[in-house]
């Protein structure tokens, strides 16, 4: 299994966090499985080799899509495929969402739509210069061309806005929603409708999304106990550690820092 991240240039870095590539040649005896977690930013997918089914939660299966944007999202999915697969993938900022594409946050919350259903003709024709591409290198290059052009034409900027959200994830989470409110001289109704617009979420949510992400980033620190992942990302006791994650992942914080869990499988290699 190969997995990579990719910094974007500067002019894109205010709106897309990175780009990553996971490749894997898939055992015909065993199958892959995937789990996706909870997450405060949306994702652009590309899958330019092979096809995931999506498992719901009775066991059922249906075929996953091969290109589309997976939105801010406050639950947890899985995945399986039978064959080799090659995905690239845009992690975007939340307000990337509706300042390229003019739709907003809230819409897609929790959402997983094809690009087709998004972007018509033009969502149709990106998924396929994507999948026809020689190599990542092009994906990027055709990506930034494609995310330039939606940024000239549907750009709503909101400096102030976004600046609200970037610092709530700079900080893991835990950034005072009071003082980021009065520091950009809102009202806290204000601020949570402001905020809401362009992340999907309200900022309790978000926070608490962002800090459970701080948690997860300690993966592979062998040296750190549970309690102390917990209070490093912020958390008061262990208790509201474990049952943010269990509601965010689907298990218990022990399963996944042991490497038990089909959520790290992708971060061993």
């Amino acid at each position: 299994m190969q997995y990579y991240t990719i910094l974007p240039p500067p002019d894109l870095a205010p709106f897309v966090r990175c780009f990553w590539v996971l490749e894997h040649e898939v055992s015909s005896e065993k199958p892959y499985f995937h789990k996706t977690l909870a997450d405060a930013c949306a994702e652009l997918v590309f899958h330019y080799k092979g096809t995931f089914d999506e498992i719901d939660r009775s066991g059922k299966t249906s075929p996953s899509f091969t290109a589309g944007l997976t939105g801010p999202t406050s639950l947890y999915r899985r995945f399986r495929i039978s064959e080799n697969f090659g995905i690239f993938g845009v992690y975007l900022y939340p307000f990337a969402v509706p300042a390229m594409f003019a739709i907003p946050a809230t819409e897609t919350v929790n959402e997983m739509p094809d690009l087709y259903s998004i972007l018509g003709k033009m969502g149709s024709d990106l998924e396929e210069k994507m999948t026809l591409a020689e190599n990542n290198q092009a994906r990027i290059a055709i990506m930034c061309r494609f995310m330039r052009g939606c940024l000239q034409r549907n750009a709503r900027p909101e400096p102030a806005a976004f600046s609200m959200i970037s610092q709530i994830i700079q900080s893991n989470g835990l950034t005072s929603v009071t003082e980021l409110a009065e520091r950009n001289a809102l009202s806290t109704r204000q601020f949570e409708r402001k905020f809401k617009a362009f992340s999907g979420f309200s900022p309790k949510l978000f926070s608490r999304i962002i800090r459970f992400h701080a948690a997860m980033n300690s993966y592979g620190d062998q040296q750190k106990s549970l309690t102390e992942i917990a209070y490093e990302a912020g958390y008061y006791d262990q208790s509201h550690f474990i049952h943010d994650f269990k509601t965010f992942s689907g298990e218990h914080p022990g399963t996944y820092f042991s490497g038990n869990s089909e959520a790290t499988e992708y971060r061993d290699v």
